[in-house]
């Protein structure tokens, strides 16, 4: 199994704080055995205790998912899913436009999508309350699908960042591709399939842990199975998945290919996004891969093809960051103009292209600023400690946000991909 890395974020005082970071090789460590000691005869005349042994742990109680409570969307509910998306696009002159936003009742395929590590809870893995981390991150990433798709979002019990942070304090290993929340995540993709796919196409989507749930559930659920040929595409992004040099197959995926075509399905969209004045550094999380002619997938969705594309980002307006519920304070418009909608699109602002350094391969993007027009030069995005940006993460905050707008064009055409081809 290739080597994950453990990424830990601790909200502090409304922002974000690094602590620490440990690779992982995604396999669970080896208990050694106990090793046994020859007793002591005992005393004449003096009772010797029983032996006591602890008692196992029990194995976590499986999740109900027909139940509507274990999940954050399902088609057709007032839930996660269905909230305000209204986004003020911003011209180059300060122009500001409304777009508003509708899901689509009658989508053609689903989407099945897995959040990334955003439970505050105090436990090492999460519970299954719906708390305002997770319904955030929905807003975020996944909601603006249901445009596309039918919404399916299951609550699991993620490895949360309290517990991230003890095992690494303890200098202790978690892996965050299997475990309860895996096994939650596989459970609530069988209860779908059995009861809610009906032999419809499906994206699978994930940012972080999810995406890395969403691997190892790839692997091992669906690459040469007979479901393969109703994944319409797999988009998992915010993590590092090898791929031999060169090539769209091999590496974690044996038949899964990369997607050189927004026409292609059944195919894997995957990157990590750093700033071009960022690259990663030597110390990089993401964009790094073990093995021997192996490198990390990088798909840029605004030219999946190759080469450089304008990206469609939705950015948070008087929304907040995907680990953050504290509104983020960003002034889009110099003139002082009032962005009221929870998110903003900035046509011509950013760029991407798939890059490699001596560090990694990753998705480079260029902000555009230009200090002659009234709409902001920089974006909002970066993870911070004590006023520093930390450069190994990149843009790990807003990775789905960057490209949603591409992305939802490439569900688009894949769909119709898809539909024409069954």
């Amino acid at each position: 199994m290739f080597r994950l890395l453990i990424v830990l974020a601790v909200v502090v005082a409304g922002h974000l704080q690094v602590s620490a970071q440990t690779p992982s090789t995604g396999v669970p460590p080896v208990t050694p055995k106990p090793t046994l000691v020859q007793p002591t005869p005992p005393t004449p005349g003096v009772q010797v205790p029983s032996p006591t042994f602890p008692t196992p742990a029990a194995a976590p109680v499986k999740n109900d998912y027909s139940k509507p409570d274990a999940w954050l969307c399902r088609p057709g509910r007032m839930d996660a899913c269905a909230i305000d998306l209204t986004t003020s696009v911003i011209g180059a002159d300060g122009t500001l436009t409304r777009e508003t936003w509708a899901a689509n009742p009658k989508a053609p395929i689903d989407c099945f999508y897995v959040y990334p590590t955003v439970s505050n809870d105090q436990t090492t893995n999460s519970d299954m309350i719906v708390g305002p981390e997770e319904t955030n991150v929905i807003r975020q990433q996944f909601a603006r699908f249901a445009s596309q798709c039918r919404p399916f979002a299951p609550l699991y019990r993620q490895v949360t960042l309290t517990g991230l942070r003890s095992a690494m304090a303890g200098g202790g290993r978690l892996s965050l591709d299997r475990g309860p929340g895996y096994d939650d995540v596989v459970e609530a993709w069988n209860h779908y399939l059995k009861n809610d796919n009906n032999g419809r196409g499906v994206v699978l989507i994930g940012h972080s842990q999810g995406a890395m749930v969403l691997t190892t559930l790839i692997a091992n659920q669906v690459d040469g199975k007979p479901i393969q040929s109703q994944i319409v595409s797999a988009i998992l992004l915010g993590t590092s998945i090898p791929v031999v040099k060169g090539k769209d197959v091999g590496g974690a995926f044996k038949t899964f290919p990369v997607c050189r075509s927004a026409q292609q399905t059944g195919c894997l969209i995957s990157y990590a996004a750093f700033r071009s004045t960022l690259p990663p550094p030597a110390n990089t999380l993401f964009g790094r891969v073990a093995g021997e002619g192996m490198e990390s997938v990088c798909t840029n969705p605004a030219a999946l093809g190759g080469g450089s594309g304008a990206l469609d980002s939705y950015l948070t307006g008087q929304g907040s960051l995907i680990a953050s519920s504290v509104p983020q304070k960003h002034q889009w418009v110099t003139t002082g103009a009032l962005v009221e909608t929870p998110f903003v699109s900035v046509p011509g602002l950013v760029s991407a292209k798939c890059a490699t350094n001596d560090n990694g391969t990753f998705l480079e993007v260029t902000v555009h600023g230009n200090p002659a027009d009234v709409r902001a030069d920089d974006l909002p995005g970066d993870l911070g400690a004590a006023g520093r940006v930390q450069g190994n993460w990149g843009l790990h905050l807003i990775d789905v946000n960057l490209a949603m707008g591409n992305l939802l064009d490439i569900v688009s055409q894949q769909a119709k991909a898809y539909s024409a081809k069954r």
